[in-house]
């Protein structure tokens, strides 16, 4: 295995390192407030192909490969994590629509998605249910040329703002599962659809909402796939997005990181720089070793990805620590500025409220470990 970045990696990282510290960290404060993240910063994502950049060319993306992605998500996220919600879910609808969509759908779908025209969501939580998605209950009703959507979504990243979402809705009945769960594609300016935002503890900028469809008409021809197939298309996206959100999670705890070993470095106390003593300088030694520990655990899952090995179990345990992980070094590092770091005007702990979101969507902590758990004890019982 191959642990360090190819030269077009390299000057990816180099690149948005660049333009996160000058374009959007130092308005990274001014946008914790429940306020839509500018579009203007969605036209400037879109700009540099960061958004569903694993989607082919010829459809608008950049045909990247996924550990090049998580490059990406990792660096925006060292400067504002609420960015990376907009890459995130375009990421998925993305590759839910190319690996699932028919031509027409590609090619009029996708490229507004890329380009940041679109700002795009995944509706798939209920108020009965979030980590229980198999049981959709928002009804999808054929009526001629169209499905009329009847329910509600909630907590749905963007929300508030996004233009369309990959929606998933039951065309099947209630006691078929996942089997009766469909995919569409839905403009979220649609007659009968309201929306109502959360006044949340972080990622304020992303506008998490309840989504209320009420006749909601959507044409047959935005069904992405065959009918009862729809959530077998989140998950299998799923797969490569939990290590993107633990690599955005990271991020934000690095840059938190690099911060605080430059304060206590040249913090002067008893006589002397405050990093010269264990208390302090300890927890920042396990800060490191464990951000690494979990980066590295973060791109295996995106390497195998890439060479289509499977890797289920090792996102899942991403998703699964680098959230806890980033929330507990924010933690210390807000602890080791004392007084200064219970301030509102050091970002620490603006950032540990936005990664504690993380920790809850997407899948929770005991979900990801129980996914662990059944890959690990089965493998064992299949003599690998």
């Amino acid at each position: 295995m191959e642990f360090s970045l190819n030269a077009d990696q390299q000057l990816l990282r180099d690149t948005l390192r660049d333009f996160a510290a000058r374009e959007l960290a130092p308005h990274y404060a001014a946008r914790d407030f429940d306020a839509d993240l500018p579009r203007q910063i969605v036209g400037q994502l879109g700009a540099l192909g960061l958004l569903a950049p694993i989607v082919p060319v010829a459809y608008g993306g950049q045909g990247l490969d996924y550990v090049s992605t998580g490059v990406a998500f990792e660096e925006i996220g060292r400067a504002d994590i609420n960015a990376c919600y907009v890459m995130l879910l375009s990421a998925l609808s993305g590759a839910i629509i190319a690996a699932n969509g028919d031509e027409r759908q590609k090619r009029e779908f996708l490229p507004p998605i890329c380009s940041g025209e679109v700002v795009t969501a995944l509706a798939t939580t209920e108020p009965g249910g979030g980590s229980d998605a198999a049981h959709v209950k928002l009804a999808a009703r054929r009526e001629g040329d169209a499905y009329i959507l009847d329910g509600e979504k909630t907590s749905i990243s963007l929300g508030s703002w996004a233009d369309t979402a990959v929606v998933m809705a039951r065309t099947g009945t209630y006691e078929q599962g996942a089997r009766g769960v469909s995919a569409f594609y839905v403009d979220l300016h649609s007659p009968g659809l309201s929306r109502n935002r959360f006044k949340d503890l972080g990622t304020r900028a992303i506008g998490r909402a309840q989504l209320f469809f009420d006749g909601v008409r959507v044409p047959t021809a935005n069904r992405i796939g065959a009918e009862g197939i729809g959530f077998v298309q989140v998950m299998q996206g799923f797969d490569f997005s939990r290590s993107l959100i633990g690599l955005m999670c990271l991020g934000a705890a690095q840059q938190s990181l690099d911060e605080t070993c430059k304060y206590v470095a040249d913090r002067q106390a008893f006589g002397g720089s405050l990093a010269r003593f264990e208390g302090v300088s300890f927890p920042l030694a396990e800060a490191a070793v464990r951000i690494r520990a979990a980066r590295l655990l973060c791109y295996e899952a995106l390497w195998l990805k890439d060479r289509g090995e499977p890797h289920g179990w090792l996102a899942a345990g991403a998703k699964w620590l680098a959230p806890e992980l980033a929330a507990d070094v924010l933690h210390q590092c807000l602890l080791l500025h004392g007084h200064l770091g219970f301030s509102l005007d050091l970002p620490h702990q603006q950032r540990m409220r936005d990664v504690i979101g993380l920790e809850i969507g997407d899948g929770t902590a005991q979900i990801m470990k129980l996914l662990v758990a059944r890959a690990i004890i089965g493998n064992v019982a299949r003599g690998y």
